[in-house]
């Protein structure tokens, strides 16, 4: 049966005042009845539905995003990983996930497919926090351009974790193609002097670290 109750009583739930309740009853917002004498009366069913309502609308919109740098991370399950972290993190702090975007590449590409779907989604403001497990995973340099872009539309990232650790063999990757970048707009992309200092680098890292950096590039393909 449902129960009804006193405009002052309906004030106090919602945590509103009267004339705010006298608005929403002109509005339409909230349904009444009159009782025999006169009185509005408010159905208690129409306080919980306002304040369900209430509640939702506080609750933040977020979008998860995770990248690794090759196919061999994610079948090594990294990118099911951080997924899993950001999921976790998100439930915990009663985010709404409106959409989980990956990418497969390395943090210096620009034209990631789920970079743009995510920079889109910002620009339609169809979010209000970006989650990622570090910010490199969102981009390897210019990290605060894209902070800054966030922010002009409401937006911030959360970055869940704060002490970075990521896969060597990562690392060299990107170093690598950062020298290829470079080289090629020095001497130009075909240049013999491009592949010489690749080459020239390769060997410097196999010396100074214990690792196989053919074997590590081979792998990445």
């Amino acid at each position: 049966m449902e129960e009804f109750l006193s405009p002052r009583d309906a004030c106090r739930m919602l945590g509103i005042s009267y004339i705010t309740l006298w608005r929403w009853i002109r509005e339409g917002r909230i349904k009444v009845v009159r009782s025999p004498s006169g009185r509005y009366l408010i159905p208690r069913s129409e306080i919980e539905r306002l304040k369900g309502e209430e509640k939702e609308v506080e609750r933040v919109r977020a979008v998860i995003y995770a990248r690794v740098s090759s196919n061999k991370q994610r079948e090594q399950g990294d990118l099911d990983r951080q997924l899993e972290l950001l999921k976790k993190y998100a439930n915990e702090h009663g985010y709404i996930i409106v959409d989980v975007i990956t990418d497969v590449g390395s943090g210096l590409k620009e034209e990631r497919r789920g970079l743009k779907k995510l920079l889109k989604i910002i620009a339609d403001r169809r979010v209000d926090v970006v989650l990622i497990t570090y910010r490199d995973r969102l981009t390897r340099f210019g990290f605060k351009y894209l902070q800054f872009f966030f922010e002009k539309y409401g937006v911030r990232i959360e970055e869940v974790l704060h002490e970075e650790k990521e896969p060597l063999e990562e690392l060299i990757e990107d170093f690598l193609a950062t020298i290829v970048l470079f080289a090629g707009k020095i001497y130009g992309k075909r240049s013999r002097k491009v592949k010489k200092l690749v080459e020239h680098n390769k060997r410097f890292l196999q010396e100074t670290l214990p690792i196989d950096i053919e074997k590590i590039l081979k792998k990445k393909q």
